[in-house]
C-alpha cells in the first residue's frame, strides 16, 4: 500500500512583512488506489460562520414540491411494469421517479414529512429508514430482472452548496449498468491491484489504515471509518469500508444502521467546524465482483465565500477534476475523532 506526496514549496515577498521572504508549503497526494491527485493547499482554518436558517428557509415550504401536501399531488409514478404501486410510501417517506433522472431507473426518496431538518437533528434511524426504502427499491427493479439492475447508488446532497436545488432532504436514488466515471476507474485499479497482489484493496487500505493510525476513525459492526487520504472535499473526507460487502444490494439491515451511525458522527463534528452542506454517495461493484467493497464517502460542502455564494468548486475541480483540500486530512482526523 504506497501513499505517495509530492512536497512543494511557494516562495513569495510578504507584504505584511516588510517584503519579508515567506515559504508556503503544499502538498499533491496520489490516491493510492487510482492515482488520482489531491492538493493539499490553500492553508486556513477550517471554521465558518454559518447563515440565518431562519432567513435563509423562509419561503421555501410554500412551493417545495416534497412536502406532505403535494408530494403525492406533484410527483410522478413508475409504470406498472417497473413498479405496480407506483411509489413506495414508508410512513411520512416517499420514493418516486425522478423527473430528471441520471439514468433509466432513477428515484428520489424523501426522507420524511419535516421541511428543513437541521444536519444535526437528521438522527440515524431517520437516516437508516430512507436507506431501506432504497433497498426496497432496488430489490424490486432487480427482482423483475431489469437490465439497469447492475450497479446500485444512492446520493445525498445536502443544502445547497451540495448543489441540492431544494431544501427539504431527499436522497437521489438509482441503479444503472455503467457505472460513474471515479467508481468505474475505482473498480478498474481494485480489479488490477488484486490481480497483481493477490489481495483485496479495500482489505489492505483497511489494515494498513488501522495499523498506522494516521487517519483512522474507528471501526461501527463491520464498517471500518477513516478520513480520505487524497480527498475530494475542501476539508476532507470521511470514508466508510464495509468489510467483504461487494454489492450495495448484499449490505444487511445492521450494516445500513452502522452505516447511518457514522454519518451523523461525521455531521456533527463537521457541524463544528460551522459547515452545514455535504454530498454523501454509494460506491459498489456488481454482484459477484471479488475486488469490490461497498464504501461511503462523506464531503462536506462549503462556500469559499459566503456573502457571495462563491462555490468550492473552481476550474480546477470542474475541468482538470484535480481537488483541493485546505487542511492535511491527518489534522482534519483529529477533530472528527472524538465524535467517533
Amino acid at each position: 500500500m504506497k501513499f505517495e506526496a509530492i512536497q512543494k514549496e511557494t516562495l513569495i515577498l510578504d507584504p505584511k512583512n516588510n517584503m519579508a521572504r515567506r515559504s508556503i508549503p503544499s502538498e499533491i497526494r496520489r490516491d493510492p488506489l487510482t492515482g488520482r491527485n489531491s492538493r493539499i493547499c490553500h492553508f486556513m482554518a477550517l471554521k465558518w460562520d454559518k447563515p440565518d436558517f431562519e432567513k435563509l428557509v423562509a419561503g421555501t415550504e410554500a412551493w417545495c414540491p416534497f412536502c406532505p401536501d403535494k408530494v403525492l399531488k406533484v410527483t410522478p409514478c413508475f409504470p406498472e411494469e417497473i413498479l405496480p404501486e407506483g411509489r413506495i410510501i414508508s410512513d411520512d417517506m416517499v420514493l418516486f421517479p425522478n423527473i430528471a433522472p441520471y439514468d433509466s431507473l432513477g428515484a428520489v426518496a424523501t426522507m420524511g414529512s419535516r421541511h428543513f431538518i437541521p444536519m444535526t437533528e437528521i438522527t440515524a434511524e431517520r437516516i437508516a429508514k430512507t436507506f431501506r426504502l432504497a433497498m426496497e427499491f432496488f430489490r424490486k427493479v432487480d427482482g423483475i430482472g431489469h437490465p439497469e439492475s447492475v450497479y446500485h447508488i444512492i446520493n445525498w446532497n445536502y443544502m445547497p452548496a451540495s448543489g441540492s436545488s431544494l431544501i427539504h432532504s431527499h436522497l437521489q436514488v438509482f441503479a444503472t449498468s455503467v457505472a460513474p466515471n471515479l467508481m468505474r476507474e475505482e473498480l478498474e485499479a481494485a480489479q488490477t491491484y488484486s490481480g497483481t497482489n493477490g489481495t483485496n484493496y479495500w482489505d489492505d487500505l483497511v489494515k494498513a489504515e488501522e495499523a498506522s493510525g494516521e487517519r483512522y476513525l474507528g471501526r461501527i459492526g463491520r464498517t471500518t471509518w477513516l478520513t480520505a487520504y487524497a480527498p475530494m472535499g475542501v476539508a476532507g473526507d470521511v470514508l466508510a469500508v464495509v468489510n467483504g460487502v461487494q454489492s450495495t444490494l448484499e449490505l444487511t439491515d445492521g450494516d445500513l444502521s452502522d452505516l447511518c451511525a457514522g454519518l451523523t458522527k461525521a455531521m456533527a463534528a463537521y457541524d463544528k467546524m460551522g459547515i452545514y452542506n455535504f454530498n454523501m454517495n454509494f460506491f459498489t461493484g456488481a454482484v459477484g465482483d471479488e475486488h469490490a467493497r461497498v464504501h461511503l464517502l462523506f464531503s462536506p460542502r462549503t462556500f469559499f465565500n459566503q456573502a457571495l455564494g462563491s462555490s468550492d468548486v473552481g476550474a480546477l475541480r470542474n475541468l482538470f477534476n484535480e481537488s483541493i483540500c485546505m487542511a492535511f486530512p491527518e489534522e482534519i482526523n483529529g477533530m472528527l475523532k472524538p465524535e467517533f
